[in-house]
């Protein structure tokens, strides 16, 4: 019994590490832009894969890979390197909203599409409120040593083109992925991986 346990705490953390570096390596497919106010913005594919750790492993290792993924991502690019910890939160939620909504609001229908769309919108809706709120006071008071709320609103919605999008584009195919990922794993007899 004991054994048991073991195997599968070993193949959630396999399977976290595994999404982890999915999360890591799906940052770089982004398409970089400059903002008016307060730097750059970034259409990315990597919301996406942030939700689909939340839909597979739950929150709790959902959390640890979307976070964890992100956050080695902006530690090791110069840009963004001095975001990294606060990027291992805001992605973190990702996954942890998107894994609490499913597996503990939504669990009866958690291989259903819908049910995995409504995990991902709220994930997207958290993700767009906590990234605005990081813009708001990290980006424009601390980095940009913006003095008026205007200021900070302005940075704010220059950004928010890219974040909608992002969130859409993570709502339309993270379910889809969740769902075919989710019926390969059982067929595959690795449901154990699952949350």
């Amino acid at each position: 019994m004991n054994q048991n346990k073991n195997h599968q705490a070993l193949l959630k953390l396999t399977a976290t590490a595994m999404m982890a570096a999915i999360v890591f390596v799906s940052n770089f497919l982004r398409i970089t832009m400059p903002v008016p106010i307060g730097g750059v913005t970034a259409f990315t594919l990597a919301n996406i894969v942030c939700a689909l750790s939340g839909i597979l492993l739950g929150p709790w290792y959902g959390f640890l890979a979307a976070g964890l993924g992100s956050f080695f991502y902006d530690f090791t690019n110069p840009n963004y390197a001095d975001e990294a910890l606060i990027t291992l939160c805001t992605k973190g939620l990702y996954g942890l909203i998107a894994g609490l909504v499913l597996y503990y609001v939504l669990k009866s229908a958690k291989e259903k599409y819908g049910a995995q769309l409504a995990a991902t919108a709220c994930a997207a809706v958290g993700y767009m409120i906590n990234y605005s709120i990081k813009v708001y006071f990290y980006n424009g008071m601390v980095k940009g040593g913006f003095t008026e709320p205007i200021q900070c609103w302005a940075g704010v919605v220059s950004r928010l083109p890219a974040t909608v999008t992002n969130g859409v584009i993570a709502m339309v195919f993270a379910p889809i992925l969740g769902v075919a990922l989710m019926k390969a794993m059982r067929a595959a007899h690795l449901e154990k991986m699952l949350a």
